[in-house]
């Protein structure tokens, strides 16, 4: 069980931001196109130069090499990067089966090659990838956002599974305020560089 802490983070135009998410705990992030959502997730992710700090308990990103800190804190975007064009060589870790079934794949879809895979099975592919990583924080950037009614219903359903059962922290930018409502335990808005909590409906 992991918390995760944000300690005068600054990105670019967004920050200083101080945001703690607990074990456990979902916490959504919505603003307008062009706030710094997608900057702040992937500032967490030490993929872009950032000043302040990141924690993950006692332990600060600053202080881990950048494979072992994105390890614990995956960052799930809606287009990830392929570097093979059989899906199965992405799954080193093998994969779970009921986690497959959960999200609607057939087990045969790592015999796939990528390209006949379409946009949301690419998503909903990356996603259990990550996942079987075991992350300890999960920094998710609409990771429904080209899925249909069934397949979001599918993912949101495993990822509140996983929260539970790993007591994993989940930081998820979405701009759909029915999902919001239904995933988030907390939630704010990103505008002019901070955020801002907002009351639950």
């Amino acid at each position: 069980m992991a918390i995760l802490r944000l300690q005068q983070l600054i990105t670019r135009h967004v920050g200083p931001i101080e945001l703690s998410v607990a074990a456990g705990e979902c916490v959504c992030i919505h603003g307008a196109s062009g706030s710094g959502k997608t900057l702040l997730l992937r500032a967490i992710a030490d993929l872009d130069p950032h000043d302040g700090e990141a924690w993950l308990d006692a332990e600060s990103c600053s202080s881990l090499p950048a494979p072992d800190w994105r390890r614990s804190v995956a960052l799930v975007i809606a287009e990830s990067q392929w570097w093979s064009e059989r899906v199965g060589d992405h799954f080193a870790m093998g994969v779970d089966a009921a986690w497959m079934e959960g999200l609607g794949l057939p087990t045969d879809a790592l015999d796939w090659q990528l390209g006949r895979c379409s946009t949301g099975e690419r998503q909903r592919l990356a996603l259990l990838r990550t996942l079987m990583q075991a992350p300890a924080v999960l920094l998710l950037d609409e990771p429904t956002g080209n899925l249909d009614q069934e397949s979001t219903q599918r993912v949101e359903a495993l990822l509140d599974d996983y929260r539970r059962q790993r007591q994993a922290a989940l930081l998820w930018v979405s701009h759909d305020t029915g999902q919001i409502d239904r995933v988030a335990a907390r939630r704010f808005i990103l505008r002019d560089g901070q955020l801002a909590e907002e009351a639950r409906p």
